[in-house]
């Protein structure tokens, strides 16, 4: 069996216009967020083998803030193609693993990261996968297994939902004023 964990960023700030996409910082909501969703991670024993990161430095951020509660430490590898990527472009990479590769955590963006946890799941629990198909929500996290060794078999509508967690699952309430 493998597992893929989907985790998207968490808020980024809209503070400085300048600044580009690919360079917006975490918000205060943001660098609330990932610890506690590091936390709850760990408490379900979901430590990933591998880490395939975006580039961007909200998703950089995100993992940080998330790694301290991951032990052992994952491998890390930080990927450009991640960012603002398709499903299609995301699934290539996820098919790409090693067999070796028993638990894949991949931290991105929406649309492509909520396209492709919707598209990859095949069954699971209805109210799970109602929600999921929904919203993706900022620092949102999607755990799916597939029932098979190679990551050459992950594909559309195989994987079951095994988790959606979201910040407001832990008690985190989103503020209407967000620094």
């Amino acid at each position: 069996m493998l597992i893929l964990s989907l985790l998207r960023h968490a808020k980024s700030s809209w503070k400085n216009p300048s600044v580009s996409d690919a360079e917006r910082s975490l918000s205060s909501r943001g660098r609330e967020a990932a610890p506690v969703m590091g936390e709850a991670i760990a408490n379900r024993g979901l430590i990933p083998d591998l880490v395939l990161c975006s580039t961007a430095r909200r998703t950089r951020e995100t993992y940080d803030l998330v790694a301290p509660f991951l032990e052992p430490k994952p491998e890390v590898r930080y990927e450009k193609a991640i960012y603002n990527a398709a499903p299609e472009t995301l699934l290539a990479l996820i098919q790409d693993q090693a067999p070796s590769t028993g638990h894949l955590m991949m931290v991105g963006h929406n649309p492509g990261f909520h396209e492709l946890a919707y598209d990859l799941t095949g069954s699971g629990p209805q109210l799970a996968r109602d929600r999921l198909s929904a919203k993706l929500p900022t620092c949102g996290l999607v755990v799916l297994t597939f029932q098979t060794g190679d990551w050459l078999d992950v594909d559309y509508r195989k994987g079951e939902l095994a988790l959606f967690l979201v910040p407001s699952d832990l008690g985190l309430i989103p503020s209407p004023i967000d620094p």
